[in-house]
């Protein structure tokens, strides 16, 4: 109820602050469609990893929590951060609130945090951190025996991919700062990889709870994890190549731009 009570109050004042922001300044300015569209299909798949009958199977099934994670980290997390979501909750206050956050981040101490924690090198720490400390098997059995350890656990894969794709979309450096975001884009795909294949050719099971004498959907525990070490490395590594060869191309065309600016 409660995940669900937040995901509707998001998406209110998400389309309350593009309303008004269309409204005031044009229909795709300072928010465009696409962006709009990004964060409804990235509401989407958040919606269901956690509210669908997938959130259930998730307890019995390693291939189908994995589908869950994959969800809220490589698909829901990058379409949310692209789409501006702070841009829309800001103008989705009244007047005198917008001018109150806005001199509040545009001030020393709230903006040079922000600065900091979105910044390339703390979102590639922390995103891998969350990734590889939360499946550790005594954290990762923790999360599936207490809703409340399962819920911190959902909800530090969630934020700490949206600040990973927020740093490198919105960076410090705009366009020009792309060429980093594809090298550690292109490493955590790395790191996130071997973790999936270890998970695949592993000879045991990693988590006591899903290592069931009973198969659960024709599988073998040990087939179960294989599978959602597939899942990890592979459909994983084809969104991060994908985002890295897009912020390249970027980069590229903001480099062309430049250099023809100073010729």
């Amino acid at each position: 109820m409660f995940v669900s009570s937040l995901m509707a109050a998001s998406a209110a004042a998400y389309a309350a602050g593009v309303t008004r922001l269309w409204k005031n300044a044009g229909v795709g300015q300072g928010i465009s469609r696409g962006q709009a569209a990004a964060f409804a299909c990235g509401s989407l798949a958040v919606a269901v990893a956690l509210l669908s009958p997938l959130d259930e199977l998730a307890e019995r099934l390693f291939t189908a929590h994995m589908a869950q994670h994959e969800l809220l980290m490589v698909v829901g997390a990058p379409l949310i951060a692209f789409s501006s979501p702070l841009v829309a909750y800001l103008w989705a206050l009244p007047a005198r609130g917008r001018r109150t956050a806005m001199t509040a981040t545009r001030g020393r101490g709230l903006g040079a945090v922000w600065m900091a924690l979105t910044a390339a090198p703390t979102v590639w720490i922390l995103h891998g951190l969350a990734l590889w400390i939360w499946h550790m098997p005594s954290l990762y059995d923790a999360a599936l025996q207490s809703e409340a350890i399962h819920a911190v656990q959902h909800l530090c894969f969630f934020s700490t991919a949206a600040l990973f794709w927020w740093g490198m979309a919105h960076g410090r450096y705009g366009r020009s700062g792309y060429g980093a975001a594809v090298v550690y884009i292109f490493a955590t795909a790395v790191h996130s990889g071997v973790l999936g294949a270890l998970l695949t050719f592993s000879p045991h099971v990693w988590y006591p709870l899903y290592d069931r004498a009973t198969q659960t959907a024709g599988l073998t525990p040990l087939e179960d994890q294989q599978l959602a070490g597939l899942l990890m490395w592979v459909p994983a590594s084809v969104v991060f190549v994908a985002g890295g060869l897009y912020f390249f191309a970027a980069w590229l065309q903001e480099s062309g731009r430049r250099v023809r600016l100073v010729h």
